[in-house]
This record gives structure tokens, sequence and C-alpha cells, in this order.
């Protein structure tokens, strides 16, 4: 006989063991879950050994040219880490198909994995989850899920918009000397520029012959600053601007936030202190800026001060810089540019949260503010530990170097650190690299596009809080 409370019983049992089963299966599924920066790490790493694999094909070379597997995850890491060091000539080196090779390569890097899974969903109208929604969020550092893939579009359309315009600017310079040729410079060499590579296909000098090009110079310089200010600054830089194509009432806000304005402060500051160190170091060293008249000598300093943002072009050769020169470029290019841009270094707001909390301990304060704005403690932590992360790292892998290559120790560490802060510039020592020495500085590049800490947090993901307080101690320092 039907019973309709026993039925109801044996209905809920079997809806309780199915619930169970689902929880017990969410549960090794979220422990074995990758995290963002796990997903980041894996995603640029696979990026660079796929890359590999398609330098390596004859159809990637040019005539009878041959490329080993070091070399082709050399030049694959440095495209996919935006970096711009190379072991051989990419231009001599590569066919026209390894060429675009290298230039989705660059493109993958500059975007970072998030955004071009993002795109790739988009383009195949594949419904966005929510943990796509999170993992963007996360990539991105933002406090809404709200959104995510609109913002993601925007990057894309935006850094397509910017690179066409530095693809214009170098039309004017490449169409008329190469002909037809000169359409495939313009093109690359502005996706380079704005993602912040410094690869070029001129023949191993970067733009030394276009020292004096005011074009160049200049369109060069517009792409690596838009695009080392970080993609947050665009939107909001928009919003005090155009406040209407973003509230409809047009209410928004018109003062610039913290974030926005420490970018801007830190980048022309640091483009500045540049320029003017190396007017001072240089403008009488026959090697570099001595034989320019002063106009050419402010823009070539200004270019290079700029390149140092990790961009990587050179219209002056590094190794002929003075010593104190290049002692002032390495500070500059671990800084490199700006958060959630395509440029590398520990950031520049990272450095100038980090003065902060010296002044702010040197005067006594308990709390560290900018522009009466307090800073978090695990903000302060954070930036100490990226700094303190990176710099430890760039000191281990340098002496690695040093102990394979047997190489002076300004070139080496002026190469490492190129390498770290995924800026690409040299002082002659790339082409001369034993294999050894080559997957060193691979890594290097690998981890600085990462980062060091982002590294070292993808292993420790799974870690239990500690929410234990410790009894407090003094110990001496100073």
């Amino acid at each position: 006989m039907y019973n309709k409370e026993n039925s109801g019983i044996r209905t809920k049992a079997r809806f309780n063991a199915h619930e169970n089963r689902d929880d017990a299966k969410w549960g090794i599924m979220k422990k074995h879950k990758l995290t963002t920066t796990v997903i980041i790490m894996l995603g640029f790493l696979a990026g660079a050994l796929i890359g590999t694999a398609c330098l390596m094909l004859p159809v990637s070379l040019r005539g009878e040219q041959k490329i080993n597997f070091f070399d082709a995850l050399f030049v694959a890491m440095s495209s996919v880490c935006v970096t711009g060091l190379s072991t051989v000539n990419i231009g001599q080196t590569f066919s026209a198909f390894g060429q675009v090779v290298i230039l989705l390569l660059i493109q993958f890097g500059g975007l970072g994995i998030v955004t071009f899974t993002t795109l790739i969903l988009c383009v195949f109208h594949r419904r966005i989850t929510l943990s796509d929604r999170m993992l963007i969020q996360s990539a991105y550092n933002l406090d809404t899920l709200t959104g995510l893939v609109k913002l993601t579009l925007r990057i894309f359309k935006i850094t397509l918009f910017l690179e066409g315009i530095g693809a214009i600017g170098y039309f004017l310079v490449f169409i008329p000397r190469f002909g037809i040729r000169g359409i495939w410079y313009g093109i690359f060499h502005a996706v380079s520029a704005f993602c912040n590579a410094g690869i070029d296909l001129l023949g191993g000098n970067s733009f030394c012959a276009y020292n004096d090009n005011v074009i160049l110079n200049l369109t060069t310089i517009f792409l690596i600053i838009v695009s080392g200010l970080g993609f947050p600054v665009y939107w909001e830089l928009a919003r005090c601007a155009f406040p209407g194509w973003f509230e409809k009432d047009g209410a928004y806000a018109r003062k610039l936030n913290l974030h926005t304005r420490l970018v801007i402060i830190a980048t022309l500051s640091l483009i500045a202190v540049g320029t003017v160190l190396t007017l001072a170091f240089e403008f009488d060293n026959p090697a570099t800026l001595g034989a320019m008249d002063w106009p050419e000598k402010i823009m070539a300093a200004l270019f290079q001060s700029v390149t140092l943002r990790t961009a990587g072009f050179a219209t002056i050769s590094q190794e002929l810089f003075k010593p104190a020169s290049c002692l002032a470029y390495l500070v500059l290019m671990f800084i490199g540019g700006s958060p959630a841009g395509t440029a590398g270094g520990v950031k520049t707001v990272t450095i100038v949260l980090l003065f902060a909390s010296m002044f702010a301990n040197i005067r006594g304060k308990k709390d560290v503010t900018i522009m009466h704005r307090k800073i978090a403690d695990e903000t302060i932590r954070r930036c100490v530990a990226i700094v303190t992360f990176s710099l430890s790292t760039l000191l281990l892998l340098t002496m690695a170097l040093l102990a394979v290559e047997q190489s002076g120790f300004l070139d080496t560490l002026y190469e490492m650190t190129s390498a770290i802060a995924t800026v690409g510039l040299s002082r002659g020592l790339t082409g001369s690299l034993h294999p050894l020495g080559k997957l060193i500085v691979t890594l290097t590049m690998y981890l600085g596009r990462i980062g060091p800490i982002t590294f070292a947090l993808a292993f420790n993901s799974n870690a239990p809080a500690d929410n234990i307080t410790h009894a407090e101690s003094k110990v001496i320092i100073g």
C-alpha cells in the first residue's frame, strides 16, 4: 500500500544523500581549484611553450636560418613576458609567419591571460560564468563583480585604438623608407611599443638609426607612457573628463581618485628625473649625447628616460653610457611602470607608498597618509613584500648568472634588472650567453612578468590562515 508519509521520508533521505555527495564533490573541487595566481602563472608558461614550438617550425624561419630550443624558448618567453631581450636577430632570423607568431605572443603578454581568455569566450559567444567573473575581478584587483566583461572589452578596444594611432605614426616613417613592407613594420612596432615589449625588426640596433626622427620618437614615447599608466587610470580620467558617458545625469565625481593622482605624479616625476640625470651625466659624452645639438640631446634623454618605464626600445646603444648613468637606470628600470598596465617592475605606486611609510616612521606618525588619505597597513606590508622579494630574487639570479658566465658585474646586473623588470635593454651580454645562462635569464623574465611574490603565493594559496595573536616583543634595529 502506498504510504505518503514513508514516501516523503525516503525522498528526503535520497535528496540528503545526493546533497551530501554534491557537497563532498564540491569540497574536493574546491580543495584542488586553481587560484588566480596559479592560472596566470600557468597561462604565461603555456603561452611561452606554445610559442617556442611554433618558432622552431621551418615555416617560422627565414631561408636557411636555424634556431635551437634554448634560443626559441628565450625569444618566446621574452615576447610573452613583453621583455624584449633576444639572443637572435628577430628581423633576420624569422620569416613573416614567425614574426606574426611573435606579434601574437606580445599581444597576449601585454593584455594578459585573463583578458585574452575573456575575449575568446566573447568571440565564441560562450557564457561568462561566475567563476570567470571572479577571476577577472581578482586579476584587476577590483571590488565589484558588476560590468567586468564590459571592462575587459573596453580594455581590448582601447588597446586596439591606441595601437592604431601608433601604427599611423610609424607608417609616416617606415612606408617612405621600406615601401609596402613599412605597413607591417608600423603595425608590429606599434604593438611592441604599446605592450612595452621593445622587440624590433630593424636589425638589432633598435631605433638607434632614428635618434633624430621626431615622429618616431614622439610616437614611441606616446605609446610607452599611455600603456604604462595602467587601464584603471584611463577609466578614471574618462570619468572626470566626460562624466555624462558614465552617468545618465552627469553627476559623477569630478575629482581624480588617489590611485590615479599617485600614478600621474609618480610617472611624470620619474620621467623628469630620468631625463635630467641623462642630460647631466651624458651631455659631454661623445659616444652618446656629446655630438648632438641641444634639441636632439633633450629628445634623446627624454626617450631614454621613457623607455626605462620597461619599454626596451633604444635610440642610443646602452653599452655606451657612463657607469653613473647605468646606476641611475638600474633604479628606474627596477621601479618600472604603474599597476594594471603593460609595464613591468615593482611599480610606481609601490615605491611611493614605501617612501610615504619611511617618512611617516621618521616623523613618528602612527598612520601612513598621502593626500589626507590613510593607507591600509596591509597595503604597506604588501609593498614591502613585493620590493623585498623582487630585490632578493634579482640578487640571487644575478649571482647565478655571474657564476655561469664569468661576465662583467655592471653588464650582468644591467641585463638581469632589465629581465626581471621586463624592460629589454641590454649592454650586449644577451647575444653571448651560454645555454645555462639563457635559461637563467629566461627564468628571470618569467618571474618578472608574473611577479616573484605572485610565484610564491601560488604555492602557498591553500595554506591555512594564521589567526593566532602572539605575544609582542621588541628587538633592536637600526
